[in-house]
């Protein structure tokens, strides 16, 4: 999902790094307003787990690849979606300028597709999700899966109107196999959450408020 130099037009590009800025200009915000000593070192080992899950990318047709997102579980550990994008923006600065994994042109792209769409579908999704069934397990999964194949989408919209590739056939390469990454990431997602909750639940923030007769499962 990482889309390299050359598969977008500069002005295109460049329209997207606007809205990408707007956006970190926001995650700067929250990060000032949110982050404490308490949630540094978490902050940073999810930005270190979602740098090594995003590694392990799988050829997509048409030159692009396929590879998980971890919006979802920045979004849903921190408490907001704007923690996705400040810790997407990140990670993908250091892919990006360090290890040629994607294009500096196109990052405001891929901040956009990751970090934004990436960030609020798992955060909302969740929240809604937790509303509904009160089960996190569930919540996270679903909202991670979300998180992983509507970003994919919006990149094969993104290149169509870069006429990189077809509309149809890049939503079918992209969305069928993020579709089953997306599962991946899922189960990656319900594990870390339980893990961290278990381990430090005083700095896990879900902001999901439930009438007290509901309950929360976990």
């Amino acid at each position: 999902m990482h889309i390299p130099d050359a598969f977008i037009p500069i002005w295109q590009g460049a329209i997207y790094w606007i809205i990408a800025l707007v956006f970190i200009a926001l995650a700067l915000r929250w990060a000032r307003n949110e982050m404490s000593e308490e949630k540094i070192p978490l902050i940073a080992v999810v930005a270190a787990g979602i740098f090594a899950l995003q590694s392990f990318n799988l050829p997509v047709s048409m030159g692009t690849s396929g590879h998980l997102v971890g919006g979802a579980l920045a979004a849903i550990i921190l408490g907001s979606p704007f923690a996705a994008i400040f810790i997407l923006t990140l990670v993908l600065i250091v892919q990006g300028v360090l290890f040629g994994d994607g294009g500096i042109t196109t990052m405001g792209a891929n901040i956009i597709n990751m970090g934004v769409i990436g960030g609020f579908v798992g955060f909302y999704s969740f929240k809604g999700l937790m509303a509904a069934t009160g089960n996190v397990n569930i919540a996270a999964f679903i909202a991670a899966w979300l998180a992983c194949v509507i970003p994919a989408l919006a990149c094969a919209v993104e290149m169509y109107f870069a006429g990189t590739f077809p509309l149809n056939e890049g939503l079918v390469a992209m969305g069928l196999y993020h579709a089953l990454i997306g599962v991946i990431e899922g189960f990656v997602t319900v594990v870390a959450i339980r893990l961290i909750v278990a381990a430090r639940p005083d700095i896990v923030d879900f902001k999901i408020e439930f009438p007290a007769a509901k309950g929360v499962d976990v």
